[in-house]
C-alpha cells in the first residue's frame, strides 16, 4: 500500500546560517537562509548566497473539518439516540460539576508533567499541528510516568479539555505514530464522546436502580454502551489517519499496542499485521466463528485491534476519505495561490 503525496498547506524553512567549505583552503562562506511561513518572508544571515531550505510538507490541514464529516455511522447512530433524550445533557453537566473539575485539575498538575512551549516542546508542537488539521483548539496535555502504554482524555464543562499520555507508549512510538495517538485522543474532544459517555452512564445507573426490570434495562444499555463505545474508538482511528494521511501509521500504532516493545520496532510488519487481520475476518465469518467473534467483544470497549486494522484501512480506501482529502488539497492550494501572490512582491527583492 502506498502512501499518498499530498500538497502541503504551507512551507517552512528553518531560519538559521551555515558555514560550508569552499576550496582547499577551507575558506568558508556565511549562506543566509529565507523564513517563509504563512506567507512571510524574513531575511536571515548576512551578505551572501541565499538559499531556501524547505522542512518536510506539512500534513494537509481540514479547516471546515465537523465531527459529522468522519464519524463512524454506528456512532453517528448512538450519538443521535442520547442527544435525543431530554434534559440528559444538564443532568451530566450538574453531576459533573466544580468539584470533579477541581479534583482532575490537582491529579493531573501533580502528578504529571505539563507540556507547554517551554517543557516537552517537541510533543507540544506535534499536538498543536494535530489540532490545526482537525480544526480543534489545542486542549492541554499532560505526560505521566506509567509502565502501561496508554493515553486518555477527558473534557468537564467549565475547564479546558486535557489529554494524559503515558511515559511508556512515547517510549513505544515514532514522533509520527505519537502524532496520531494525539489525533485519536483529538478525536474523541471533536466528538464530545467524554460527555456522551457520562450521560449513557447515568442512563445505566438509573435503570439499576429501578426495581423489576430495571435491571434487564440496565444490562440493555450496558450493551448498547459498549457498542457505542467500540464505535467511537473506530471514528477516531479516523481522526488519527486524517492527521497522519497515512494508513501505515495509524495501523503501526495498533500493532505495537498489540505485541510491540522498543527492543522489537525494527522487526514489525504492517503488511504482516493486516494479513493477520484478513485471517481473522476469514476465520469469524462462519456461523461458530461469528458466535465466538461476539462473545470475545461484546464487553469490550475497544474494538479488538486486528478489527481496528482492517477498518483504518479499508477507510483510507473509501471515497469518503477521499472526498475529505480531496477537499482540503483543494483549500490548501487555493491558500498557497493567494500567498504566492501577496509574496511575489517581496521575492523579487530577493
Amino acid at each position: 500500500m502506498s502512501s499518498m503525496l499530498l500538497l502541503p498547506s504551507r512551507f517552512v524553512s528553518r531560519g538559521t546560517s551555515c558555514r560550508i567549505p569552499i576550496g582547499p583552503s577551507g575558506h568558508k562562506i556565511r549562506i543566509g537562509c529565507l523564513s517563509l511561513r504563512d506567507g512571510i518572508v524574513k531575511k536571515g544571515g548576512r551578505s551572501g548566497i541565499r538559499v531556501v531550505v524547505f522542512r518536510a510538507a506539512a500534513p494537509v490541514v481540514f479547516r471546515d473539518l465537523d465531527a459529522d464529516d468522519f464519524r463512524h455511522p454506528l456512532d453517528k447512530q448512538n450519538t443521535l439516540l442520547l442527544r435525543a433524550i431530554p434534559g440528559l445533557k444538564d443532568l451530566g453537566k450538574a453531576l459533573l460539576g466544580p468539584v470533579t473539575e477541581q479534583v482532575m485539575f490537582l491529579e493531573n498538575i501533580g502528578t504529571s508533567l505539563l507540556v507547554t512551549e517551554n517543557q516537552l516542546s517537541d510533543l507540544h508542537q506535534l499536538l498543536v499541528e494535530a489540532a490545526k488539521v482537525l480544526n480543534i483548539e489545542v486542549p492541554d496535555l499532560y505526560v505521566r510516568q506509567n509502565p502501561v502504554p496508554n493515553a486518555y482524555t477527558l473534557a468537564i464543562s467549565g475547564r479546558k479539555p486535557f489529554i494524559v499520555v503515558h511515559t511508556s507508549l512515547v517510549e513505544l512510538l515514532t514522533r509520527r505514530e505519537l502524532q496520531a495517538v494525539l489525533a485519536h485522543e483529538l478525536g474523541h474532544l471533536k466528538c464530545d464522546h467524554g460527555v456522551w459517555l457520562t450521560f449513557a452512564n447515568i442512563l445505566t445507573l438509573g435503570a439499576y436502580s429501578i426495581p423489576g426490570l430495571g435491571g434487564l434495562i440496565a444490562q440493555s444499555l450496558e450493551e448498547q454502551l459498549f457498542r457505542w463505545l467500540r464505535a467511537a474508538e473506530l471514528t477516531c482511528d479516523r481522526a488519527a489517519l486524517l492527521v497522519a494521511q497515512d494508513p501505515k501509521v495509524v495501523v503501526s500504532v495498533l500493532m505495537k499496542l498489540t505485541g510491540g516493545c522498543p527492543s522489537l520496532s525494527d522487526q514489525l510488519n504492517v503488511d504482516a499485521f493486516l494479513e493477520q487481520a484478513r485471517s481473522y475476518d476469514k476465520a469469524s465469518s462462519s456461523p461458530i466463528g461469528w458466535y465466538i467473534r461476539n462473545a470475545q467483544t461484546r464487553q469490550l470497549s475497544h474494538p479488538l485491534p486486528v478489527l481496528r486494522a482492517r477498518e483504518i484501512d479499508d477507510w483510507s480506501r473509501s471515497q469518503e476519505f477521499k472526498f475529505l482529502l480531496k477537499r482540503a488539497n483543494f483549500e490548501s492550494k487555493l491558500l498557497f495561490v493567494t500567498s504566492r501572490k501577496r509574496m511575489a512582491p517581496m521575492l523579487s527583492n530577493i
